[in-house]
């Protein structure tokens, strides 16, 4: 006779059939995430493309016509997604006078990398403006450099000139210690708030040692409205 005491041995769960379904629950989560992100990435590319015509439009203030344009193996052309090279764009005026230059720069920050776009101005040589266009910084401390007004002062006529070859800036641009500014090619840091000033400091000198130099050559073709600015769109 068998003891009613006796423990009886635990049933064994299935394992096959929990492992269908947490991979069924998996897969469906991908195709998920896939599926959200294809259709949410025009929305996405969209607003970015807003947001950069808005910042240009900020650093070329008086540009009524914004053009873009690649510069790729020592020629300039119209801008092209598929195509490789520095992008840039023009602004001009109502009667076709180029105003100035609006680029793209990035350097590392504090929490992430901070994304600029800056506006050049051919006349004078310098940098009359910029405007973050992506940034992670500590609230009321790092995301400063978009915020504070003295900071912005920095950029007002920051010294972007190329030395005499033409094949590179005269004087690299820096961030300097909060106070310390002697130099047009300095920013003046904002206290508290040095790494950000530094990102913001390292981005322009790298995209203006790079991209001036480039650019030089092409400025009568700019200047002129060619290539033919009816062609592109």
């Amino acid at each position: 006779m068998t003891n009613q005491n006796e423990e009886q041995s635990p049933q064994k769960t299935p394992t096959l059939p929990m492992i269908a379904v947490l991979g069924g629950v998996a897969m469906l989560s991908g195709f998920l995430v896939v599926l959200v992100f294809q259709l949410t990435k025009p929305y996405i590319a969209e607003n970015q493309w807003r947001a950069t015509q808005e910042a240009v439009s900020k650093v070329i203030p008086d540009a009524v016509v914004q053009k873009q344009f690649l510069i790729a193996d020592g020629e300039i052309s119209p801008f092209d997604k598929d195509k490789k090279g520095l992008s840039i764009f023009a602004g001009y005026d109502a009667g076709g006078a180029l105003l100035g230059i609006a680029a793209p720069a990035n350097a590392q920050g504090y929490a992430d990398m901070i994304t600029l776009l800056y506006g050049y101005d051919h006349t004078c040589e310098c940098i009359r403006g910029i405007r973050i266009l992506k940034m992670a910084e500590t609230p009321g401390l790092g995301d400063m450099i978009k915020l504070d007004p003295q900071f912005q002062k920095n950029f007002v006529r920051l010294d972007a000139s190329l030395n005499k070859e033409g094949s590179a800036l005269k004087n690299p641009i820096v961030t300097v210690k909060h106070g310390a500014k002697k130099n047009n090619w300095e920013i003046d840091a904002i206290s508290g708030a040095t790494i950000s000033s530094r990102a913001v400091g390292k981005a322009l000198n790298k995209s203006a040692q790079m991209l001036l130099p480039k650019l030089r050559p092409h400025l009568p073709t700019l200047r002129s409205g060619q290539p033919d600015l009816a062609k592109i769109k």
